[in-house]
């Protein structure tokens, strides 16, 4: 199961980010839009050393080889526009996000996973709905060396559906964080996720 921190600061984040991974969330996804690049170093600089190497950077990838770090996000606008496995210097994992099984089936086989969204209305941004059934789409998946990851209203309520319907994972972001107990929600959410993966 992945995690995708909050695009704006939450009181508590680093904390709750440290526990997460002591409860076994296994990557993290770091998306920052609005941090510069200082604001992103003193971020990752933060989290518990031995996380590191489970964080995934959305911006400022430059910063991935000083910290250790490598696992490399593209959105879907920087995998069209600037994807270069070239660029990096030093081996990395890459993921994206695509929006329709079309897009998701053109992928080249560079990404380990990508995120398919939304499958569900947002919880986290507002006036965000799916346009077409993704789990109707999903029965057109000629993409298999690709994890296809669901994102998007994904909660405690939809996750065994969402894996019966043909997802390889799912991505918790706003039924994390608009939780008032965020570790606790991540715990419920795993443990449904277990029981239906194993």
């Amino acid at each position: 199961m992945i995690v995708i921190t909050n695009p704006s600061a939450i009181s508590g984040e680093i904390s709750i980010i440290d526990s997460l991974f002591e409860e076994g969330l296994s990557l993290l996804h770091i998306r920052k839009p609005d941090f510069s690049e200082i604001e992103m170093a003193q971020f990752i600089h933060q989290i518990k050393i031995e996380f590191r190497s489970k964080l995934v950077l959305h911006n400022h990838h430059e910063l991935a080889e000083d910290f250790g770090i490598t696992r490399i996000h593209f959105s879907e606008k920087d995998r069209k526009n600037s994807f270069d496995p070239a660029r990096f210097s030093k081996p990395c994992r890459y993921t994206t996000s695509t929006h329709s099984i079309e897009d998701f089936n053109a992928l080249e086989n560079d990404f380990d996973y990508a995120f398919l969204s939304p499958v569900f209305k947002s919880i986290s941004k507002e006036d965000y709905y799916p346009k077409e059934n993704l789990f109707a789409a999903l029965k057109s998946r000629t993409n298999h060396s690709t994890k296809c990851i669901a994102l998007g209203g994904i909660d405690s309520e939809n996750i065994k559906k969402t894996l019966k319907n043909g997802f390889d994972d799912v991505a918790l972001l706003g039924t994390i964080w608009n939780n008032k107990n965020p570790v606790k929600q991540f715990k419920l959410c795993q443990q449904i996720a277990h029981s239906y993966l194993v």
